[in-house]
């Protein structure tokens, strides 16, 4: 590192007196519409970062318009008692440019599910109560039980688990009916995320008026007795219009169809406001009441075990060898192969789909002091074409993952910091 720290000498000044002019309290989401930025944002240390390592990153920060890279890098600085100051840097960073967020959008779909069972305040009913979920309108499918769990109930605690360690689109599908498109979307909207348009499930070919429709869901307590019920609801959700089109074209029935493919009916999620609910969560005390997810203690510790768990450390369900350590972390791994070092864990979510990969993650190495939050977003379709199965994720996206965060790893390892954390409080017992 010590090449790249001679490199960022003379720009360090720059970014310390810009770092000591905004609010530490401050996400991504507020800093980018506060201060008013020129967009993309791109800010120097992140620039002189990459282009110091080029055997990584040269070939893609020539033609980035092709890969659509996004990067967000949030430096924790810890007093002596622990407080925390947060520094984002930002890379080609631009809430309005579209890309399909896939599998990440089951993270705030988490949060918002056990939000909602404390809001709902109903005695006995909580993430671990048997939920049931029924089937009235065409296309709709029930879950009566859970084969996956210990004793085959299916609950919000076993589909929040499945989504982080193994990403379930189904599971996400359950909880999706179970909060429904009004509450997923105005309460995201009213906590100022207003890029969010959550408008479908996943993995399965519905309509628009069919995803509107929610599943009727029903609670059941320990001698079967309904504690809570939700009747089917239909979403009367008014979509802003959008007119997102990628590409120069997409296969359709086995055809070519030489047109931009038109993800205007799909989800909507900015990098920006994935990395700030990412902070809200992990770091609750540093963003205003009105970003904080109505969330218990136990709550959080619950999800701070979820999202560091690997999946050979979950026993309901159990996954085989095929999901390895890093099955679900893009970033320093690139989804793949055994995490070796047991004090670093990972408290992410990942999605991949249509050529785009995505990652929203905090990173913490207990022994070393570490500690830093990183998200990225990259296109892997250089034909442009979507649908076809042709997508670059194996020899452009998943090693600029891995890369990216090996490079944020080791510069956080050099980085002089006052304080080293107490990072107690991430600390689980994983089994």
């Amino acid at each position: 590192m010590g090449r790249f720290l001679r490199l960022l000498f003379f720009a360090l000044p720059a970014v310390f007196v810009f770092s000591c002019r905004i609010t530490r309290s401050f996400t991504p989401t507020e800093e980018i519409v506060n201060e008013k930025f020129a967009l993309p944002k791109t800010d120097t240390l992140l620039t002189n970062l990459l282009h110091s390592y080029p055997q990584y990153f040269d070939t893609l920060l020539r033609n980035n318009g092709k890969w659509q890279i996004q990067i967000i890098y949030t430096q924790l600085n810890r007093s002596n008692r622990n407080t925390i100051e947060l520094q984002h840097h930002y890379f080609n960073v631009n809430p309005r440019e579209y890309f399909y967020p896939a599998s990440t959008v089951k993270m705030p779909a988490a949060f918002l599910a056990l939000q909602k069972l404390n809001e709902l305040g109903v005695q006995g009913l909580n993430r671990e109560t048997t939920m049931i979920t029924e089937a009235s309108y065409p296309d709709q499918t029930a879950v009566y039980n859970d084969p996956s769990t210990a004793d085959g109930r299916p609950t919000i605690a076993s589909y929040i688990r499945k989504i982080f360690v193994a990403s379930d689109n189904d599971a996400y599908n359950r909880l999706y009916e179970f909060l429904g498109q009004d509450y997923l979307n105005s309460t995201l909207h009213k906590m100022g995320y207003d890029s969010v348009q959550l408008l479908h499930r996943l993995q399965v070919s519905l309509t628009e008026e069919q995803n509107r429709i929610t599943n009727p869901v029903k609670f059941y307590d320990s001698a079967g007795k309904i504690i809570y019920e939700q009747p089917l609801v239909r979403s009367i959700l008014r979509y802003h219009q959008r007119q997102d089109k990628l590409g120069r074209g997409y296969k359709s029935g086995g055809k070519l169809v030489n047109e931009p493919f038109d993800f205007s009916g799909k989800n909507r999620f900015a990098l920006t406001d994935l990395h700030s609910i990412l902070q809200s969560v992990i770091f609750p005390e540093t963003v205003s009441k009105k970003l904080r997810f109505n969330l218990t203690d136990d709550d959080y510790r619950f999800l701070y075990k979820c999202m560091s768990m690997k999946p050979k450390e979950s026993h309901f369900p159990q996954y085989d060898s095929s999901y390895t350590d890093a099955y679900v972390k893009f970033l320093m791994f690139g989804g793949d192969g055994p995490i070796k070092d047991s004090s670093l864990r990972i408290f992410n979510k990942v999605g991949d789909a249509y050529g785009f990969l995505t990652d929203v993650a905090y990173f913490v190495d207990f022994d070393k002091g570490v500690e830093f939050m990183l998200s990225a977003s990259i296109s892997c379709n250089s034909d442009e074409i979507f649908n076809d199965d042709k997508y670059d994720y194996y020899n452009v996206g998943f090693p600029f993952m891995k890369h990216l965060g090996e490079v944020i790893y080791q510069f956080e390892r050099g980085r002089k910091k006052k304080s080293l954390p107490d990072l107690s409080k991430f600390k689980t017992d994983h089994r």
